[in-house]
């Protein structure tokens, strides 16, 4: 039986929480931006008029701005209004633990003491373990998010009705965000009116990271209590499953194709193949071997990209030395995490710069 919680709200509505959240959300050098400074210069005004807001369910979530990213792929981050980040801290703050206790041991995203790092480590724990591994991914996970699938799974631990109407709000200001970011897919038992359906979690929002790590809670029990795959690894929708016969993966992988029209996503399925461990796995970045880790070739090239663009702006007074000596160091830490030890020293020998003054 699956517990519910109840009578939440009002620990979300405290002002303790509502200004505990404020820390959170200003965190990271945020304090800097003019909505924070904005936001401070009158905050105990604004705090209890959120609380108001919040305590009379006349609060409405603002507007996003959208911009894109470019890393390894295009990516469209959105971010909500500053005091709408405050409500998502305050609901997280309540709800997160509530919501995190469901989740499984071998996810990691978003989850203290898991992370990259972790995964990789438990991927290269199975890769020695087991000689052959599935490797599948969510096709536009984010934009695919469907609402009224979600709003179902947070009613199963949420009990708390004035929880769920902030929840509903929040889900409601982030409908059609990721819209152009969403291919068209009708599953079975579709109409023409199930395009209308109201999907996407804006990439950007803290609650969006918490909800998307239980949207995937159903696959997890799935793999681990349907299937019996005793070797999985989730990291947000990039997922491992390691077992001893090639033919049970190529079954399970048929399988798991049919199970996620249920939650109304689809596979990669040029992307997902059965492979040795032995000739490794790409996986968050790095290519996993049994006993030792790669980092991929596309990730060095934008690392070092990265970098000498930074360094150029040094160069030129635009960027505190500072900056880039943290940021090459940061570099350096996560590649130690493979057997990379010549590669870092290739690419420390790129750095060495002259600083302009900083304008």
């Amino acid at each position: 039986m699956v517990k519910t919680y109840k009578h939440l709200y009002p620990q979300i509505c405290a002002f303790e929480n509502l200004y505990q959240a404020h820390r959170q959300a200003r965190r990271g050098g945020k304090r800097k931006h003019a909505a924070v400074a904005e936001f401070e210069h009158a905050l105990g005004e604004n705090l209890l008029a959120l609380q108001e807001e919040l305590l009379t369910q006349t609060y409405r979530p603002g507007p996003y701005r959208s911009f894109i990213l470019i890393e390894r792929k295009e990516r469209k981050i959105s971010a909500a209004p500053y005091r709408d980040r405050v409500v998502h801290h305050a609901l997280m703050n309540v709800t997160g633990p509530i919501l995190e206790a469901r989740l499984i041991d071998d996810t990691y995203a978003n989850r203290k003491g898991k992370g990259t790092h972790a995964a990789l480590r438990r991927a290269q724990e199975f890769a020695r373990r087991y000689p052959y591994v599935l490797k599948c991914d969510i096709r536009e996970f984010f934009p695919s998010i469907d609402h009224a699938i979600l709003r179902k799974l947070l009613a199963r631990h949420i009990a708390c009705p004035e929880t769920l109407w902030l929840m509903d709000q929040i889900l409601a200001g982030g409908a059609g965000i990721l819209e152009d970011r969403y291919t068209p897919v009708y599953f079975p038992g579709d109409t023409l009116f199930s395009i209308n359906r109201a999907r996407g979690l804006p990439i950007g929002n803290l609650s969006s990271q918490h909800w998307a790590n239980l949207y995937l809670h159903p696959l997890d029990l799935f793999v681990k209590q349907t299937l019996h795959c005793r070797g999985y690894v989730r990291y947000c929708d990039d997922f491992l499953l390691f077992t001893a016969e090639k033919a049970t993966l190529h079954t399970w992988r048929v399988e798991l194709i049919a199970f996620l029209q249920t939650l109304r996503l689809t596979l990669h399925e040029p992307q997902a193949q059965v492979t040795p461990t032995r000739c490794g796995v790409d996986f968050l970045g790095w290519r996993v071997f049994p006993y030792y880790l790669r980092l991929r070739r596309e990730n060095v090239r934008h690392a070092v990209k990265r970098l000498r663009q930074q360094q150029a702006a040094v160069a030129r007074g635009e960027l505190a030395p500072r900056v880039l000596t943290a940021s090459v160091r940061a570099w350096l830490a996560h590649a130690a995490h493979g057997n990379t030890y010549r590669l870092r020293r290739r690419v420390l020998a790129r750095f060495v710069f002259t600083p302009g003054r900083l304008r």
